[in-house]
């Protein structure tokens, strides 16, 4: 299964388990990680470097990060549901665990019948606003292999990837809320959602097909811990305040408009039913 590996990347070091992360010593999940729901359906393999995710008509389940951090990059190796998986929902996302001026960067995959693309839908919230939703159909089969997905979150933009093709970018462009000022931790789900899943609700989960299984390893947090040091998020000789990473290269944008173009099959942006007036953050560009 591969090693799941934690490798945090700040200014200072703070206890003799960080300096061996630092140096690449593969990390056990609850090193890192805390069990949120349902312990007996998260399963630890490869001696606790990879995870099993379980869903079943008892529970699903979910975990999260033990520590939060302020701009950096995510990513981690998920492997889906494989078969009919109609109904069921695998997230990945930061969240800044607020209520009503929530931070939230989501990345949630629609489970599908079998032989249909598997859809992940994106959403970001800033400052407690939400609803910015867009779809993709992959364009390979998710649940037969580990794929990279990953988020960076910068003073610039963010970028979700998948493997390394970026598939949705909102920029900080001053003209629409941007997550600057609430440290985020990582989140990961499986559960039940054959009310809007697919289809929206009209392909229901199939128990049958039950339990459900996805597999999570190579875990990659790079960003600043909150507590951490005060001047942290703010440094910007930090990697991913780097200029390369400030916008997106002409590789990474011919990608971009490769995967608009050719599997995007949602986007709020142009959902006139929902906003007659196009959301600010639209046209900012890439």
């Amino acid at each position: 299964m591969g090693s799941l590996r934690i490798s945090v990347v700040l200014l200072c070091f703070f206890s003799l388990a960080f300096c061996l992360l630092v140096s690449g010593r593969p990390a056990t999940f609850l090193q890192d990680f805390k069990v949120t729901w349902s312990e007996s359906h998260i399963r630890q393999i490869d001696a606790g470097r990879a995870i099993q995710l379980v869903l079943d008509q008892n529970s699903g389940c979910g975990f999260a990060s033990k520590r939060q951090f302020l701009f950096g990059r995510v990513s981690l190796k998920i492997k889906l549901i494989p078969g009919d998986s109609a109904g069921t929902v695998t997230a990945f996302y930061m969240n800044s665990d607020t209520n009503t001026i929530r931070d939230e960067l989501d990345f949630e995959f629609l489970g599908n019948r079998t032989g249909q693309p598997y859809t992940v839908q994106t959403n970001i919230y800033a400052h407690g606003k939400g609803d910015r939703e867009q779809r993709v159909n992959l364009w390979f089969d998710p649940a037969a292999d580990f794929h990279t997905y990953s988020l960076l979150w910068n003073h610039h933009h963010i970028v979700f990837y998948v493997d390394d093709v970026p598939i949705r970018v909102y920029k900080n462009s001053g003209r629409a809320p941007y997550p600057t000022n609430q440290p985020m931790g990582v989140y990961s789900t499986l559960w039940e959602a054959d009310d809007w899943a697919t289809r929206g609700g009209l392909e229901k989960i199939d128990w049958s097909k039950a339990p459900f299984y996805a597999y999570y390893k190579d875990f990659d947090i790079e960003g600043c811990p909150v507590p951490g040091p005060t001047n942290c998020a703010a440094n910007p000789r930090n990697w991913w305040e780097a200029s390369n990473y400030q916008a997106l290269n002409a590789i990474e944008a011919r990608k971009y408009r490769w995967v608009r173009i050719n599997h995007m099959i949602y986007d709020y942006c142009t959902d006139k039913s929902r906003y007659p007036v196009t959301p600010p953050e639209c046209m900012a560009g890439i």
